[in-house]
């Protein structure tokens, strides 16, 4: 038998158990108030959270990315020409590691950034021109740019280090060859330079162009929040759930083109579907001959190409990952179709300008 000080101890032992499982289902009513955080979200939106902020070392500045705005805009760079006729096409791309990004509604992450948003700005040039991209490390920790396509071995962005605080690097190439290539940042470990956002297109057009299109960029990206290498989200252009709350306004029988980039981190593939219709897939964009005619492609990291497309009929269609988990979890849109015979084309600018 249990004697009366024993007893004691267990009971003792019980009601603390007891005390410690109410705390942790009900902590609100048993404990202070939590203390309250304010963050402007990325649209201007105030924010009043009691909860936790992913990853809270940052600066006081907030990324402010519109999916919309980045879907058409192209960054042609300051333009001259040089003595021998060739065009100069000149970029300043600025590095910082310090921002917080609102990734989805009441989820704030450290984002890493070039020119201060995720994805980095769409690059766009003539094949044959001279591109001179001035690079700023603004950041807490070293970074570089790696250009896909084709350039001298020092240009690279793989050994040539560039310093934080303030250290500069120009990289100067001639564009090539013809398609849609990416750059990102290639310091070890790489993988979490790219996962937290250090990546953009770069897009280099055939001299004689292209027939005139709605052009737009799609980036296939994702986060992960809990650092466990296993996205949490994933979208097109960053944001979830963005295009299907905001259609992607095209007009019926115009010539839609997509530059499409997979930078899908931690996942080892992803998918693009369309709904309602099917695409000429030009992988890379360097061919001129599409290799498929078809609804859905699936893309391995970095992997990229090129859709064109016409709607015949106006309504609402889907396009989104056909990895469902993927879908599900915000990388999901809509086209929204219109008859508007007589208006113009959503650029609203000739092709190449």
């Amino acid at each position: 038998m249990m004697n009366s000080k024993t007893s004691f101890m267990i009971s003792i032992l019980a009601i603390a158990i007891v005390a410690s499982a109410l705390y942790f289902v009900f902590p609100e009513g048993i404990s202070a108030q939590q203390e309250e955080k304010v963050f402007v979200t990325h649209n201007g939106v105030i924010v009043k959270t009691t909860g936790e902020v992913l990853d809270p070392v940052y600066a006081a500045a907030t990324v402010d990315f519109e999916p919309d705005k980045f879907l058409r805009e192209f960054n042609y760079g300051k333009v001259s020409k040089l003595e021998d006729g060739r065009t100069l096409r000149e970029f300043t791309i600025i590095a910082e590691d310090t921002k917080v990004m609102e990734i989805s509604p009441g989820v704030f992450f450290n984002v890493w950034t070039y020119n201060g948003t995720v994805p980095g700005p769409t690059i766009r040039a003539t094949e044959g021109d001279l591109l001179r991209v001035k690079f700023i490390n603004n950041g807490e920790k070293t970074h570089t740019i790696h250009f896909h396509g084709i350039h001298p071995a020092e240009m690279d962005g793989v050994f040539e280090m560039v310093g934080p605080g303030g250290g500069e690097f120009t990289y100067e190439f001639i564009a090539g060859p013809v398609g849609v290539h990416m750059y990102h940042c290639h310091v070890m470990p790489v993988e979490e330079h790219i996962a937290r956002g250090l990546y953009g297109v770069y897009i280099v057009d055939p001299k004689e162009g292209k027939p005139l299109a709605d052009e737009m960029v799609m980036v296939l990206n994702g986060f992960d929040t809990d650092f466990d290498t296993e996205n949490n989200t994933y979208a097109a252009n960053s944001v979830p759930f963005y295009y299907q709350n905001n259609p992607i306004q095209i007009n019926k029988d115009e010539l839609i083109r997509v530059y499409v980039i997979n930078i899908l981190e931690f996942d080892q593939i992803n998918n693009l579907h369309m709904h309602g219709n099917l695409f000429d897939y030009y992988p890379t964009g360097t061919y001129r001959v599409p290799s498929a005619y078809t609804d859905m492609i699936t893309l391995s990291q970095g992997e990229r190409g090129i859709m064109e497309f016409k709607y015949e009929y106006p309504g609402k269609y889907l396009f989104h990952a056909h990895k469902v988990e993927f879908s599900e979890k915000g990388w999901v849109g809509i086209f929204q179709v219109n008859d508007n015979s007589d208006q113009e084309s959503q650029t609203g600018i000739e092709y190449g300008s």
